[in-house]
């Protein structure tokens, strides 16, 4: 077996035949070439695994596909953590099917650890990427302050889920291994319309207990179409109630670590009532902020 690379990119593949070429070709387009591609078929019946596959015999030293027993359809948080297991790189970046990467990418982010040593996560801006097909692009930063190392807990309160801030898109981040290890990965349990939030669970552990680092670059092509995991989910009106189970998922995850930040607190008791009652929430909302601008004299 060849030395261990610097660099492991996981790809979860569920039913990806119409994109999952033009990802594999823009991670093997790096400039950053210290790499593997492990490619987690998740059960994919479109034919998107054979297409992976035929990449692998192209270049057996770089891309790997591997999959469930059974080829077992087990979800996007399952199968990074299948992913994660069988990496050899120091650091593990993720990429969606459907999604591509620019150029720079992987440097980028690699020369960012080789900086702040202490980092657990880099992540950069993505491109809302509608032009493939003949919209408009947007570029969207991630986090709440950039281009600075963010200490454990900011950024928490900062970032959607709790704060106001663009939480990254998982295609967009880079995270060190031995954070994934200490965190325990991807929680597993967020499937079917619960993958929606199964990122967020992953960044909460990563926000608690280590360094971040939001990049104003642009790291990512994050492709714009109905089918995505995203479109599906709140167009089908299941928005609010995975909210509500990534809430739930949080009090649990909270009390288990017996963290008591009275600030944390708040800010979850904030959300849960805003997922509950929604309305209220809002009109709540527009009080206060009715009740300030009596208060400065506006």
């Amino acid at each position: 077996m060849t030395a261990a690379p610097r660099v492991s990119v996981v790809v979860p593949l569920y039913n990806g035949a119409r994109f999952i070429a033009e990802t594999i070709e823009s991670v093997l387009a790096q400039t950053f070439d210290d790499l593997e591609l492990v490619i987690v078929d998740d059960g994919s019946g479109d034919g998107g695994d054979d297409i992976a596959r035929t990449w692998a015999r192209a270049h057996p030293d770089t891309v790997r596909v591997i999959a469930h027993p059974g080829r077992a359809n087990r979800g996007a948080a399952a199968s990074r953590n299948v992913g994660i297991a069988a990496a050899r790189g120091a650091l593990i970046a993720f990429i969606d099917a459907d999604d591509t990467w620019p150029r720079e990418k992987l440097a980028q982010q690699v020369a960012l650890f080789d900086v702040h040593p202490a980092l657990g996560m880099v992540a950069g801006a993505a491109l809302y990427w509608s032009s493939w097909e003949g919209g408009d692009d947007r570029l969207v930063r991630a986090g709440h302050r950039r281009d600075v190392v963010i200490p454990p807990g900011e950024a928490m309160l900062s970032t959607y889920p709790l704060g106001r801030a663009q939480a990254p898109c998982p295609s967009a981040v880079m995270v060190r291994r031995e954070a994934l290890a200490a965190t325990g990965g991807f929680e597993a349990a967020f499937t079917g319309p619960l993958q929606l939030y199964e990122d967020q669970a992953f960044l909460t552990k990563l926000y608690l207990d280590y360094p971040v680092y939001f990049d104003s670059r642009c790291q990512l092509n994050y492709r714009q179409h109905d089918a995505s995991c995203v479109a599906q989910t709140v167009g089908d009106g299941k928005y609010l109630p995975v909210r509500r189970y990534y809430l739930v998922w949080l009090t649990g995850y909270l009390r288990r670590r017996r963290l008591w930040s009275p600030a944390l607190w708040r800010a979850v008791a904030k959300a849960r009532f805003g997922a509950a009652l929604p309305g209220t929430a809002r009109l709540l909302g527009r009080l206060r902020g009715r009740a300030r601008r009596v208060m400065q004299g506006r």
